[in-house]
């Protein structure tokens, strides 16, 4: 009789690392599927020739900072961005807006590691996040100061 509660308990225990498993699985799909139907918008998309305005065709509304302050916002260009990558026209791209050239990257290492682990769990977002969060605060900086550079970039660009 003494035995049974033990083995309740492991019984318990293996049930509770399956339900978690299957979870991260699924948490996995769908930050997958999420990731990957980004670049395959972006790769329907006509990126615009004026380098920005692109999303117009995702019934979004024009850029109200641009409208407002003729400048562009931090992000602007990003969808015509995605859209020449997912194009293939990386010079164009890079050229657009690096920023967010940085960021089609990201979606796609996220797309592959998430679909990756949705497929063959190894817990590679477990080992990612340790790897990273000894880092948090310098990579914090380094992506606020990336993303300021690309404003920088894209003002320049057009105001030229």
């Amino acid at each position: 009789m003494s035995d049974q509660p033990a083995a309740t308990s492991a019984s318990q225990a293996a049930d509770v690392s399956r339900t978690t498993a299957n979870q991260a699985r699924v948490a996995s799909l769908v930050v997958g599927v999420g990731a990957l139907g980004v670049l395959l918008v972006a790769r329907w998309l006509d990126p615009s020739a004026s380098g920005h305005s692109t999303h117009l065709q995702l019934g979004l509304q024009p850029c109200t900072f641009l409208a407002v302050t003729g400048w562009p916002c931090p992000m602007c260009g990003a969808t015509t961005t995605f859209a020449l990558l997912a194009d293939g026209r990386v010079l164009q791209g890079l050229w657009n807006q690096p920023f967010a050239a940085f960021l089609f990257v990201v979606d796609a290492a996220v797309a592959g590691v998430s679909l990756a682990d949705a497929a063959w769990p190894r817990g590679r977002w477990r080992r990612i996040g340790d790897a990273l969060r000894p880092h948090e605060p310098q990579l914090a900086v380094a992506f606020v100061t990336a993303m300021m550079l690309g404003w920088i970039w894209k003002i320049a660009m057009m105001k030229v």
